[in-house]
């Protein structure tokens, strides 16, 4: 069945944090417009992995994969056209990442997606965006969701975008660094930024020339060209937040491995708000490891979530077991994930005896006992993890399905935390 069934117990040893899933996207991306042949190692091997293989052997890169690594080879910054239609699977990276590259071609390219991609994952911004730069690009259903067409290629200048989803942002930075011309990006209300910082370290290792005014505007000069390169994939600082959620509710110590501060990706952020929270908390740069030491009390705070939206699931469930309030505020663009993570990681908390208010932009939530329940994912992988980190630290048993979807960013999350000592079948 597709199940966790979870009791309460604690955790020892160590455990790898598996390879960053926005890195391994964004490394498969860049490869494919690279010049001759990049290798990618320690890649994560998940099903939005596997959609941007696919969609980029669709617009013409040749990827070769094995176990550890991937071998590409580019097409030197030139799309021509799709062999089929792009099927993005549940990721939005994929979707949004893959609709910059479109608009790149002068022969139609479709792009869809699975029921969540189609039906929550808006792209209507992308859009008008992109047809700002001269580009057909056109929902199939006129509702603002995929299926899309797009047609470029890119032939005008200027275009502006509101920015509290990342994702476009990067999507356009992406179109402007291959365009036939230069072109500028106005983003209105930027958000998410580190997310797009890690979208512009891509492009300062590879050498594709921007200028940045404070995130609110970029200007690109196309055209970009670089040769292929070889790159290994960090731990994902995403998905390390849930081992160390789980030893702190867990009053557990745990080391965890594959850890690198030194990589931009914004949830790396969470960690320090885990140690306001009162978590003991050591990292070795050296040795790429995090050591989470016994834990005894933790406190509520008040956290700004938007440069690390991901966390606001995991940190909810934190903030069930700190004393006082936790307010988690600044993240509406989290109701556009692979669910409404507002609603529905209050909803399903509260079966487990949660006192969780729900608000435009976010939660608060106060210290509760939690008690095992039947809680639902919503197919979302983060979802999943944090449910399964409550059930770790509530009495009695926590049912939660599915959890297949787990599998997006963290495939070996059952048997590294059974390894680790977690009551979980």
């Amino acid at each position: 069945m597709d199940q966790f069934v979870i009791e309460r117990g604690q955790l020892r040893g160590e455990l790898v944090v598996p390879p960053s899933k926005s890195q391994t996207l964004r490394a498969i991306l860049f490869a494919a417009m690279a010049k001759g042949k990049s290798v990618i190692h320690h890649y994560l091997p998940s099903p939005d992995a596997e959609a941007m293989i696919k969609a980029c052997r669709l617009l013409g890169a040749k990827i070769s994969v094995f176990p550890e690594r991937l071998e590409i080879e580019g097409l030197a910054g030139k799309i021509d056209r799709a062999e089929d239609v792009i099927d993005a699977g549940n990721s939005g990276i994929v979707l949004r990442f893959c609709a910059g590259l479109g608009a790149l071609s002068s022969y139609p390219v479709v792009l869809t997606g699975d029921y969540s991609i189609r039906h929550h994952r808006p792209i209507q911004p992308l859009l008008n965006s992109l047809s700002q730069l001269g580009v057909r690009a056109k929902t199939m259903r006129a509702d603002g969701y995929a299926p899309v067409i797009l047609q470029g290629p890119i032939h005008r200048k200027k275009t502006v975008i509101v920015g509290e989803d990342s994702q476009p942002v990067s999507s356009l930075l992406i179109a402007g660094a291959f365009a036939e011309i230069p072109i500028e990006i106005e983003v209105r209300n930027p958000g998410e930024k580190p997310w797009v910082s890690l979208t512009l370290h891509w492009l300062d290792r590879l050498g594709i020339p921007y200028q940045n005014q404070k995130f609110e505007r970029y200007q690109l000069q196309g055209q970009a060209k670089y040769d292929g390169f070889e790159y290994s994939v960090p731990g994902d600082w995403s998905s390390a937040a849930f081992p160390i959620a789980a030893a702190l509710v867990t009053q557990s110590e745990l080391l965890l491995k594959n850890i690198d501060v030194s990589d931009p990706q914004g949830d790396k952020e969470l960690i320090s708000i885990f140690q306001k929270m009162g978590g003991k908390i050591e990292i070795d740069e050296a040795k790429k490891t995090l050591q989470i030491k016994k834990t005894t009390a933790l406190k509520g705070v008040s956290v700004d979530i938007n440069n690390f939206v991901d966390g606001i699931t995991i940190l909810a469930v934190v903030g069930c077991f700190a004393e006082g309030e936790t307010h988690i505020y600044n993240g509406a663009v989290t109701k556009q994930k692979e669910c409404n993570r507002i609603q529905a990681i209050a909803s399903e908390l509260r079966k487990m005896g949660a006192k969780v208010a729900e608000h435009e932009d976010g939660l608060t939530v106060k210290k509760s006992a939690l008690r095992g329940a039947e809680v639902h994912s919503y197919h979302d992988h983060r979802m999943a993890m944090s449910l399964a980190v409550a059930g770790m630290g509530a009495e009695g048993k926590t049912l939660i399905s599915p959890v297949g979807c787990i599998s997006k960013t963290f495939p070996s999350f059952a048997r590294d935390f059974q390894t680790a000592g977690a009551l979980i079948s």
